[in-house]
């Protein structure tokens, strides 16, 4: 086990060429897989110190992932990516193992700093208050994963129209 080797693990599969091309002229041994039953076939025959994996994939999502690369490894390292960033996955990814959690687009450069621990934030700067759109964006969010993604039933746990939640669901998350 490296942590020179890295596994990345996206259903994008324009994403994940570039990345392997990037982590590859950065000097890492890089191994692809476009789902998780591709990256448990890379996993019989290598051993990656590093994996990236994308959460929301056809079939099993990447927290499944996750859960088992750290039942078989506790020294590898695993770094979430997602489109569709919320505070519930991000919390699940880290009660999972994850060092950490991104959100696409994301480049190696990004990637390769958080694997090595070096944090983009000064410590004397403090952290922002969200603001109250990004509140209600994350509320959505953590109800919709909480209902398996099942809108009517989201609708109904937050007591709005169905069109409303659909509406709000609709528009990008606010900015930080």
């Amino acid at each position: 086990m490296s942590d020179q080797t890295l596994l990345l693990v996206d259903d994008d599969e324009i994403f994940r060429e570039r990345l392997a091309v990037s982590f590859r002229r950065r000097g890492y041994v890089v191994f692809t897989a476009a789902n998780v039953p591709e990256a448990r076939s890379v996993l019989r025959h290598n051993r990656p110190g590093l994996v990236v994996v994308d959460l929301k994939m056809p079939g099993e999502n990447g927290l499944q992932l996750v859960k088992e690369l750290y039942a078989r490894s506790a020294i590898i390292r695993v770094l979430v990516l997602t489109g569709y960033g919320s505070i519930a996955t991000a919390v699940e990814a880290m009660r999972l193992g994850a060092i950490d959690y991104l959100t696409k687009p994301v480049d190696a450069a990004q990637i390769e700093e958080k694997f090595q621990g070096v944090a983009s934030a000064r410590p004397e700067e403090t952290p922002a208050v969200p603001s109250l759109d990004m509140v209600e964006w994350e509320h959505l969010q953590r109800v919709m994963h909480d209902c398996h993604g099942n809108i009517s039933a989201a609708a109904r746990t937050l007591g709005i129209e169905r069109r409303t939640l659909q509406r709000k669901l609709q528009k990008h998350p606010p900015p930080l």
